[in-house]
């Protein structure tokens, strides 16, 4: 019970008609609590204990005129911590520790640079901000369970300052091309781009260099460029945590979107999966209220969308360009990474271009490789289709292979691969099977993947293990797609193969009506009397 509990309930009895005794014995409290109750309803306050002694108390005079001396002493050749503790050593003779001086230092300084006027003075101005004109950007990092991984991503978040209507996307790393891509999209997004200045802190995809203590800033030639595009106008917060202030609106939604929507650490497949839910987050949040206004963000926004102003028509290339050399392994080097492209391009300079989700390399002006990007470090990604030329004329390297490996954990190489490459392998041996599967594999350059694992899954059962079998079974699964077969032929006997003998009767029996008319040898009866007639005035002519 709290002394103020305890007051209320002697009170209480009190005016029910207890003595002071029989009070003393109910509460177990002796009679100068009883008086002070009856007295106040209000306990006093309790006495402060006086600071106990310590060995530093006769120096704390010396340590304070120190701190006072150093106001006005060169900024470059005032008393640290360190050279404090070492005069009262070596001047006064003074017994005491470290972390005793340290201590006290801490605590005094402040209050020495307030007595003097000195002290900076810490205060913030309310602002407004007119709808349609100013806005903010942030990064900001979270946790993400990616494929089994736990791994940190990095949430970009473009909040409009009026409406305070915000725009996430989530990016595996916060580049430049994450940095652009993050705008690109929340400006689609948004429909427009506010129409006075964008507030950011000082990050390297922007900012090469910052000049003294001004706003003045080096910006980055690519960012000079996006900002020319789009017709952003960049306001520079003040460098380190000082400078958190200038742009709380974004920083305190990027705390209110990490706290509600990933807790519990969120579980995805791929970062595409995830930017889909963070969109439907993100019109979640557009009916929460910010604080105290009346109107929820979708009615603010509603207000402040018009006044936006138009996007530019032309698109601008977010991703960085590299044009790196392919190496022997058909690979090429990108940031810390390495990608694999098609193998005849090995020696050949090649234009990646790096965008924030995925990696698109070049030869002059066609694609010949896509790749989703990587987030870790020294990591490489393979694709298997690109070493298919070597391994028929390699087919021992195959099942080794790296590239085979990373096939299998994308799904791409399912067991129905395996399951034919073993019967293949017990017909034809293991180089001849090998090599008929690579064969398999390369029809899935101009066959679908789907068609190419039904006709693997089809093939066995008729008895032939080649590729032609294979690619033969696939195209009929592909006509079986665009024509399918109607409900009452599709019941057949326990022979898979009786299904493409179904078909084939019954688009015999469905032919299209023939709407041509007959033929007619009209034409023919007209040219016939047109050459008799000829032939009879010949004739006349000869008699006469």
């Amino acid at each position: 019970m709290s002394k103020v509990k305890l007051y209320a309930a002697i009170r209480r009895d009190h005016r029910g008609g207890m003595s002071m005794r029989e009070l003393e014995r109910k509460h177990g409290v002796t009679w100068r609590t009883v008086r002070k109750a009856l007295d106040s309803s209000w306990p006093e306050p309790r006495k402060k204990l006086p600071p106990r002694a310590s060995a530093l108390d006769p120096f704390k005079p010396v340590i304070d005129e120190i701190l006072r001396a150093d106001l006005d002493a060169p900024r470059k050749q005032r008393h640290t911590v360190t050279r404090i503790f070492h005069r009262l050593v070596e001047e006064h003779g003074a017994d005491v520790s470290y972390g005793m001086v340290r201590y006290y230092v801490a605590g005094q300084k402040p209050e020495i640079l307030v007595e003097s006027g000195k002290a900076p003075l810490e205060a913030f101005v309310p602002q407004t901000h007119q709808p349609g004109h100013e806005a903010e950007v942030d990064f900001g990092d979270v946790s993400v369970r990616l494929a089994g991984e736990l791994v940190t991503c990095y949430l970009f978040s473009f909040c409009l300052s009026y409406s305070g209507k915000a725009v996430h996307r989530v990016f595996a790393s916060c580049g430049q091309e994450a940095f652009f891509d993050g705008h690109v999209h929340a400006l689609r997004t948004l429909g427009g781009i506010p129409r006075s200045k964008v507030r950011y802190d000082n990050l390297k995809a922007a900012v090469a260099q910052v000049l003294g203590l001004n706003r003045a800033r080096v910006e980055t030639d690519r960012w000079i460029a996006f900002k020319s595009h789009f017709g952003i106008e960049s306001f520079y917060c003040r460098p380190g945590i000082e400078g958190a202030h200038e742009k709380g609106e974004v920083e305190g939604q990027i705390g209110y979107f990490r706290r509600n929507h990933f807790v519990p650490v969120p579980e995805v497949a791929s970062l595409a999966e995830l930017n889909e839910m963070v969109e439907q987050w993100d019109m979640q949040d557009d009916a929460r209220r910010i604080g105290s206004r009346p109107k929820t963000v979708a009615e603010y926004f509603a207000l402040e969308q018009p006044l936006l102003r138009p996007l530019p028509d032309e698109p601008f290339e977010t991703g960085r360009l590299f044009t790196p050399r392919v190496d022997r392994y058909g690979q090429i080097p990108v940031r810390t990474n390495r990608y694999s492209v098609p193998i005849r391009l090995i020696g050949k300079r090649v234009r990646a271009v790096l965008h924030a989700s995925h990696l698109v390399v070049y030869d002059r002006n066609v694609e010949v490789a896509r790749h989703e990007r990587l987030i870790a470090k020294g990591a490489v990604r393979l694709e298997l289709d690109h070493y298919l030329e070597v391994l028929v004329r390699k087919p021992g390297a195959f099942p080794g292979s790296t590239a085979l490996d990373q096939a299998r954990s994308a799904g791409k190489f399912a067991p129905v691969h395996d399951a034919w490459w073993d019967q293949a392998k017990k017909i034809h041996g293991e180089r001849d099977g090998t090599r008929a599967l690579i064969e398999v594999l390369l029809l899935g350059r101009h066959l679908p993947h789907e068609h190419v694992v039904a006709g693997l899954a089809t093939a066995p059962r008729a008895g032939a293990m080649t590729a032609d079998a294979v690619a033969l079974e696939a195209r009929k699964a592909a006509q079986a797609e665009t024509d399918p077969v109607p409900a009452e032929t599709v019941q057949v006997s326990g022979n898979p193969s009786a299904t493409v003998t179904s078909l084939h009767e019954w688009r015999l029996a469905h032919l299209p009506p023939d709407t041509r008319p007959l033929p007619s040898v009209t034409p023919y009866d007209q040219l016939l009397r047109c050459r008799r007639d000829s032939d009879g005035d010949h004739r006349e002519g000869e008699v006469q």
